[in-house]
């Protein structure tokens, strides 16, 4: 076994050089970076990077999927003779099989689909629909979804919630309340997404 991971760990240190960004030396253990680089470009590299190693884990996960699948009786053998962890591994295959690749939101991180895994599929489009398009941030969704589940109202803020009372039409409410069913959404937590993303809209115009 050590034999197997030293000579897994030279094929790391011969890949090293392989991993261009830019006119950064990008090694497995550190990067290079040139003097006199702009913020722009500095700024780049840190995109470049972060969307490398999120997509790494999207990666891994169909990876172990796929050898669980196509060699039921060896791949187990095969990842201890890589320096990956197998239970990380199936973490991410988790969650990969959850998400069929054209459900995966480019625009939001792994861990943004990790948190919603567990839920039915209406419900993780949902929450993906809303951290998208209001910009949430990985630990903003998870504060939103637990409040939820404790039967809060859906609210944009963390602090106190402050009622509005609207009063409407019987027929509006008839018509929202179909438009909230078909959405498979109570029609309180329809009315709020609606709402927020009319103020989205809004701001973002």
């Amino acid at each position: 076994m050590g034999e197997t991971n030293h000579g897994a760990r030279a094929d790391a240190e011969k890949a090293e050089a392989r991993i261009p960004i830019d006119g950064a030396a990008a090694r497995r253990t550190a990067l290079c970076l040139p003097s006199g680089i702009s913020l722009d470009e500095w700024q780049g590299i840190g995109k470049r990077i972060y969307v490398a190693a999120d997509s790494s884990t999207w990666w891994l996960g169909d990876w172990l999927i796929y050898g669980r699948t196509a060699y039921p009786d060896r791949y187990r053998h095969a990842i201890e003779e890589t320096l990956l962890d197998y239970q990380t591994l199936r973490n991410y295959a988790w969650v990969a099989r959850r998400y069929a690749p054209g459900r995966r939101r480019a625009a939001l991180s792994f861990q943004h689909h990790a948190e919603l895994a567990s839920l039915p599929e209406h419900e993780q489009d949902y929450w993906l629909d809303r951290a998208e398009k209001l910009n949430w941030s990985r630990n903003f969704l998870r504060s939103r979804v637990k409040a939820a589940r404790q039967g809060e109202p859906e609210t944009p803020s963390a602090g106190r919630v402050a009622p509005i009372q609207v009063h409407i039409l019987r027929d509006q409410r008839l018509l929202w309340a179909r438009a909230a069913e078909r959405s498979e959404l109570d029609l309180q937590k329809w009315a709020m997404a609606m709402l927020d993303d009319a103020a989205a809209s809004v701001l973002s115009a």
